[in-house]
C-alpha cells in the first residue's frame, strides 16, 4: 500500500496492512515542515529460529512503532536525535515499511523454550 505524503494532513490518516500472521495497524500524520509522523503496532506471529538449536518456532509481537518519515532528504537543524525514514519520490509504501520491521525483529538473538529449559542462563558458570 502506497501513500502519497502530500495527501497526509493533520487528521490522522488510518492504515491497517496485514501479512501471513502478522497485522500492521496505526496511523499517519502532518507533523512540521517535510515530517510525517507514523505511530502504529505490529502485532502477530513471526516465524524465527533458535540461535542455539535452529528449530524454528512462532514469536508473538506486540511492537509499538514510532518514527517519521521525510519527504526528501532530512536535515537536522537542531541536533535533535530523532527516528527518520526518507522518502524520494513523496510517498510511502507501507507494505515496504513493513516487512523492512519484521526482518529487524528477526535479526535479533532467539532461543526456543526447550534450550532455555536445559541451560541456566543466570549461572555464571562456564
Amino acid at each position: 500500500m502506497k501513500v502519497f505524503l502530500r495527501k497526509v494532513t493533520k487528521t490522522p490518516l488510518d492504515f491497517e496492512i496485514k501479512s501471513d500472521k502478522i497485522t500492521f495497524k496505526g496511523y499517519l500524520q502532518y507533523h512540521s515542515g517535510k515530517l510525517i509522523l507514523l505511530k502504529a503496532n505490529l502485532g502477530g506471529l513471526v516465524d524465527v529460529s533458535c540461535d542455539i538449536c535452529a528449530k524454528k518456532f512462532e514469536l508473538p509481537l506486540n511492537e509499538n512503532i514510532e518514527f517519521f518519515i521525510s519527504d526528501g532528504i532530512y536535515e537536522d537543524k537542531d541536533d535533535s536525535t530523532l527516528d527518520i525514514v526518507e522518502s524520494f519520490d513523496s510517498q510511502i509504501d507501507l507494505d515496504e515499511l513493513l516487512s523492512s520491521e519484521v526482518e529487524l525483529i528477526k535479526s535479533d538473538y532467539f532461543c526456543c523454550e526447550e534450550c532455555k529449559s536445559n541451560r541456566n542462563f543466570d549461572s555464571d558458570e562456564e
